[in-house]
C-alpha cells in the first residue's frame, strides 16, 4: 500500500511538472512574439518620425513652396482671416482674431 501511494505521488508530480512546463512554454512564446512585434513597431516608428521630421522641416517646406507652389501661394494679412460655421442651415461668418 505504501508503494502504491509513492507511485501515485510520483505520477502526480510528473503530470503537474509537465502541465507547468507546457504552460510556461506557451507564455514564453507569447512574450517573445510580443517583444518581436514591439521591436518591429519601434523600427517603423523611427522611420516614420525621421520621414516626418525631414519632410516638415522649414527648409524643406520652403523648398517645396518654391518648387511646386511658386505662383499659387500668396501672402495674406492674418487680421483678415475669418471663421465660417454652419448653424441651422445658415452660414455664420465671424472674425477669427476675436476668438483668441
Amino acid at each position: 500500500m505504501k508503494n502504491f501511494f509513492l507511485i501515485i505521488s510520483i505520477i502526480f508530480l510528473i503530470v503537474i511538472t509537465t502541465v507547468t512546463k507546457n504552460s510556461t512554454k506557451k507564455i514564453e512564446n507569447t512574450i517573445f512574439s510580443t517583444k518581436e512585434n514591439i521591436s518591429a513597431l519601434k523600427d517603423i516608428y523611427g522611420l516614420v518620425l525621421l520621414d516626418y521630421n525631414f519632410l516638415t522641416s522649414p527648409k524643406k517646406l520652403l523648398e517645396y513652396q518654391s518648387r511646386y507652389f511658386e505662383k499659387d501661394l500668396i501672402p495674406i494679412d492674418i487680421n483678415k482671416i475669418q471663421e465660417v460655421k454652419r448653424k441651422n442651415n445658415k452660414l455664420i461668418i465671424s472674425d477669427f482674431k476675436n476668438k483668441n
